[in-house]
Order: C-alpha cells, then structure tokens, then sequence
C-alpha cells in the first residue's frame, strides 16, 4: 500500500507529470520530482494545505511548470510509471527526500525559495525543504 491512495488513472497522470517535468534529468531526476509531489499531499502545510489526490497535487494552480505552460500533454510510458509507483510507495530520495520545492533556473539556485531553505541541486533543479516549525508533516516517517 501507497503512502498516498492512487488508482491506476492517478499513476498514470502522476507518471505523465513526472515526464513532462523531468524528462531528460535520469530516472533519480524523475524519481526527486516524484517525491515533491507526494510530500505536498503528505505535508498538508504552506501552499499546499488541503491536497488529497493526486490529480489536487498535479493540477493546483501554478503548482507545475508543465501543467501551467502545456506541455504536460504525452502519454507516461512504461519506465515514468515504474518510478511513480516507486514515490507513491514511499520511496524518498535526497536532496527531494523532504522538499516541497523545485526549480530549474537559468543559473545558480537561490539560498532561498518561497522563503524555504536550498537543500541541494541535482543536475538542473535546484530543491527546497521547509523547516520543521513550518511544515512538520513532511518529515513524518510512513
């Protein structure tokens, strides 16, 4: 069992964010976006209070890249749905292990991001977790 409920639909749309937002970043790239995601459902903090679902997650408003601009539009393959029933599972991975955050920036990552300290870079996202006092959900254990 998930460490968020997903029917088969929501696999495959997770799977297609995750290709849409990672794709070209190696399967640990698609696999640390996989993880924000699901830490905004578990989280229940910040931006992201009330998320449930997995489709919540995916079409929040101005939450994804891909979603807002349109190119979140091919189907998941095989491989995308592999890793996201890896993160629904509960599989975490640094530096995403408990960010809320992603950016992929022309340059250097900021020290900051929506006032959340930098963790760490993976080739061209830059992640972000919240402290404890302000988002303590993200880092309970399943």
């Amino acid at each position: 069992m998930g460490v968020v409920k997903a029917r088969s639909s929501d696999i495959d749309l997770l799977a297609r964010l995750l290709r849409a937002e990672a794709e070209g970043e190696g399967e640990l790239g698609v696999l640390l976006v996989g993880n924000v995601g699901i830490n905004r459902i578990r989280a229940n903090c910040s931006d992201f209070k009330g998320l449930r679902t997995i489709p919540q997650m995916v079409f929040k408003e101005h939450a994804f890249e891909a979603v807002t601009h349109g190119y979140f539009y091919q189907a998941a393959r095989s491989s995308e749905k592999r890793l996201a029933q890896k993160v629904i599972d509960g599989q975490r991975f640094w530096p995403a292990k408990f960010s809320l955050w992603y950016f992929r920036p022309p340059g250097d990552c900021p020290s900051t991001w929506y006032n959340q300290p930098f963790v760490s870079r993976y080739k061209l996202h830059c992640f972000y977790e919240p402290t404890s006092e302000t988002c303590a959900n993200v880092y309970n254990t399943f």
